[in-house]
């Protein structure tokens, strides 16, 4: 579990945060505080006065606020893989490893007590409500180049291949698993904000939504 990092994008930080008290410190309360004040809210001085440190030790672990909201929704999105590649790797029948598979990706998020410096179930509401104004920028083309979603577009790869794999005579797979992968945080955030725009509820969540979608897609070959 702790090579987690080492598939995160080095140039997303100026010292790996996992490599201190202090780093690990200031990822631990920066999400808390995202989470509770928004990203717009959010600065580093109001970060340093939290964890009681100055503002410029921070800028020792990371450039500015957006490259530590990239680094977030990084390690959410390597954690998330990691998961989905445990969970499905001994499933043979290719349709049930893909329900497997957004089983994961959609459902509401669990604490996972092997990082205790990291609230994944905060950490998955960070995502859901703050993860476009990471690439919703004039630079995302340039940041693309860079790799700074490439955890991001491997998960969607994975999951298109588990499609393709599943009916490889389905035209769609690409969009249909960047479609699942992006519409499970707009499903999450219209049941929180926007109830009257989404079928999801208290009782029926996102994750019945997208079992449905991939059934209904697919199922042409789910039926044989």
């Amino acid at each position: 579990m702790q090579s987690l990092r080492m598939g995160i994008n080095e140039k997303l930080y100026l010292k790996d945060p996992e490599s201190s008290t202090l780093g690990k410190k200031i990822i631990e309360k920066s999400i808390l505080m995202i989470n509770e004040m928004g990203f717009e809210n959010f600065n580093f001085k109001k970060l340093g006065s939290k964890i009681g440190s100055n503002e410029s030790s921070i800028y020792r672990y990371f450039e500015n606020k957006h490259k530590l909201l990239l680094y977030l929704a990084s390690w959410y999105w390597r954690w998330m893989e990691y998961k989905m590649v445990l969970a499905t790797h001994s499933i043979s029948d290719c349709f049930e490893k893909l329900q497997k598979a957004v089983e994961i990706l959609t459902q509401n998020v669990e604490e996972d007590i092997a990082f205790s410096h990291v609230n994944e179930v905060i950490l998955n509401k960070i995502v859901i409500n703050e993860y476009s104004k990471s690439y919703v920028t004039k630079n995302v083309e340039k940041e693309n180049k860079e790799g700074y979603f490439a955890i991001y577009k491997r998960l969607v790869y994975r999951l298109e291949e588990m499609i393709a794999t599943h009916n490889p005579e389905y035209p769609y797979s690409l969009s249909l698993a960047s479609t699942i992968l992006e519409g499970s945080l707009h499903q999450h955030f219209l049941r929180e904000h926007f109830p009257g725009l989404t079928n999801c509820n208290q009782d029926v969540e996102p994750v019945h939504f997208f079992m449905d979608l991939i059934t209904r897609s697919l199922k042409s070959k789910a039926n044989g």
